[in-house]
């Protein structure tokens, strides 16, 4: 997995280039122009066929003679990638991708929770007490909230000693990362702190099966914010409809 980091001509061209495509503006199967892209981005030729290079790492697009640079089937993108998955959660998140990710952290951190109970150091649980403190400090600062709960969790995943799972910090960040903006950016929510306490407890405690019973709530809660502030969001979409419909003649 290639991951670029977005600074200058060729990072931005890479961003913008994959956010369009990732929203959908370019569809699997369709041609992309590079002379089109270097008007509308305002850039060499160059810059476009490097960004064209790394997207295509990334699995999204595909270049042969005659067929020019097309968008490849979604089956072939690289999904877990780190910024394919910051882009398809960084406008507007589809149902199916939260539930996707939401799925994904039921079967990793459980996992990794069972793990860190037994493998864990005492830098390990310093660093998940940092972060807990922190979020602690956070109360109603939602960037610093979400910050102090990749913390954790990044830490939860670094004290099961397993090198494999730890790369799963990608797709436990993404799908922590988006639903804390969205849960948080909404100033309500639940306060999460006493069932991260009690997840640290556990692990401190070296008690596998009180760790896991512990993310299981923590994951429980998390889907229970999310779902609250979906259902008030749609309440409002709702009655703002009605209102313009009554007002119309």
């Amino acid at each position: 997995m290639v991951t670029y980091p977005g600074k200058g001509l060729h990072g931005q061209a890479v961003e913008e280039i994959g956010r369009r495509i990732i929203r959908g503006d370019h569809p699997p199967g369709s041609v992309l122009h590079p002379d089109q892209l270097e008007a509308e981005l305002g850039v060499s030729k160059t810059v476009v066929r490097e960004a064209m290079r790394v997207l295509a790492s990334k699995g999204l697009i595909e270049s042969r003679q005659k067929r020019g640079t097309t968008i490849r089937p979604r089956a072939h993108w690289n999904l877990l990638d780190s910024d394919l998955l910051r882009w398809q959660g960084s406008s507007a998140p589809t149902e199916g991708f939260l539930e996707d990710l939401a799925e994904v952290r039921a079967i990793v951190e459980p996992a990794g929770a069972r793990l860190a109970a037994t493998r864990r150091t005492e830098s390990d649980l310093a660093a998940m007490r940092r972060a807990l403190d922190a979020m602690a400090a956070a109360r109603t600062d939602a960037d610093a909230m979400v910050e102090a709960d990749l913390a954790f969790h990044r830490a939860l995943l670094d004290a099961a000693h397993n090198e494999l799972l730890s790369r799963m910090e990608v797709v436990i960040e993404a799908g922590l990362g988006i639903r804390d903006r969205i849960v948080h950016g909404a100033q309500h929510f639940s306060d999460s702190v006493p069932v991260h306490q009690e997840l640290l407890s556990a692990i401190e405690a070296g008690d596998p099966d009180a760790a896991v019973a512990a993310v299981e709530s923590l994951l429980t809660q998390a889907s229970e914010d999310l779902a609250a502030v979906q259902s008030r969001d749609q309440h409002d979409e709702d009655t703002t409809t009605a209102a313009v419909q009554e007002e119309s003649p």
